[in-house]
């Protein structure tokens, strides 16, 4: 039979078939909940359980750690209600929905941004206009491969879309387009997802931390900011394993040398000889710049371990997870592992 859920944030009370989450149902009544991965990988849907009791499905430990889960906090699109319930999504500021769109788009350039990193640009043919917030991702699907979620690197309202696809081990996508995509190929696009996007009202500094193609997200959130014209300082830190693995650089260098509020410091974890640059795990090199981070917003993507612990470093110097929108890049191995882990109730 049916659960009823009450979402108390809007006081709207939805019906939740056997089987589905609170997150698919309060969708399918059209209320915005916040959402992102909807495989419990990102922890956008973080929610109170208030009332009732739920199941929950696999969901990884960084979407949800243990002691959020012991203080009646779940993941809404791994939740199934077992008995009436009420929930509340945790405060998100500057909520933003743009319209979901399918695209047909057309490759009109691919060229290697690292050794493992092609950069692709779309061309937008239909289905349009495209509307998303500097930070978000779309599902992204070449022909003849599962689709996979990139982030857009572009700023909103560009024509052309760019997408960073890191070739992952074992990867059936990645490695079509590290070797098979071209110029003229047609690609299908769905989005916009996601929640860790630039809060444009927000006038503390901005710290954006960027490891590998994380670095797509946080280029066009710096971006976004600085055409925006935000007057508050940015520190981008983009850490890399050696200088092979570092991109844009130029590009970055040349911003920061045009906007004295941009300040750009590349890190390097394992440089493999003498280098000029700062040097470390990227997250470790952050606190040695801050002592405190009270009054920031944090945009930080990449590899889960990195996110985890750039999450940890700040909100331990006094940052609210709230003001931490972490998007960590997955591969399709983590997530399925992830959906694996045997869910529980609560």
């Amino acid at each position: 039979m049916d659960q009823r859920v009450r979402i108390a944030n809007t006081g709207i009370e939805i019906a939740c078939r056997p089987g589905a989450t609170i997150l698919a149902a309060a969708l399918e009544a059209g209320v915005l909940y916040p959402h992102g991965c909807q495989s419990g990988n990102c922890g956008a849907c973080k929610s109170t359980l208030l009332d009732g009791r739920v199941e929950m499905e696999g969901y990884s430990d960084f979407a949800l750690m243990a002691e959020e889960r012991a203080r009646g906090q779940i993941l809404a699109c791994r939740a199934i209600a077992v008995t009436p319930c009420e929930v509340a999504w945790l405060d998100v500021d500057d909520l933003i929905a743009h319209p979901r769109r399918r695209l047909s788009t057309t490759v009109v350039a691919i060229d290697d941004a690292t050794h493992d990193i092609k950069r692709v640009m779309l061309r937008i043919d239909g289905g349009g206009p495209f509307a998303f917030s500097a930070g978000q991702y779309a599902s992204v699907a070449f022909a003849g491969v599962p689709p996979r979620d990139y982030s857009m690197a572009n700023r909103p309202g560009e024509d052309v879309l760019e997408f960073h696809v890191r070739r992952m081990p074992d990867g059936v996508t990645s490695a079509h387009v590290a070797r098979a995509v071209a110029v003229g190929d047609k690609v299908r696009i769905e989005g916009p997802f996601g929640t860790s996007y630039l809060r444009e009202s927000h006038r503390g500094p901005i710290l954006a931390i960027a490891g590998g193609s994380g670095l797509a997200p946080i280029k066009s959130i710096v971006e976004q900011a600085l055409a925006r014209q935000l007057p508050q300082h940015i520190y981008l830190y983009v850490g890399a394993r050696e200088e092979r693995d570092l991109y844009l650089h130029d590009h970055f260098a040349t911003l920061a040398a045009a906007h004295p509020t941009l300040h750009f410091i590349p890190v390097l974890s394992e440089p493999g000889g003498a280098t000029t640059r700062r040097t470390g795990l990227v997250h470790e090199v952050v606190g040695q710049d801050f002592d405190d981070v009270d009054g920031c917003k944090a945009y930080v993507a990449g590899p889960p371990a990195m996110v985890e612990a750039a999450t940890m470093l700040l909100t331990g110097r006094g940052l609210r997870r709230i003001d931490v929108h972490a998007d960590a890049f997955y591969s399709a191995a983590e997530m399925a592992a992830a959906g694996r882990k045997t869910g529980d109730q609560m």
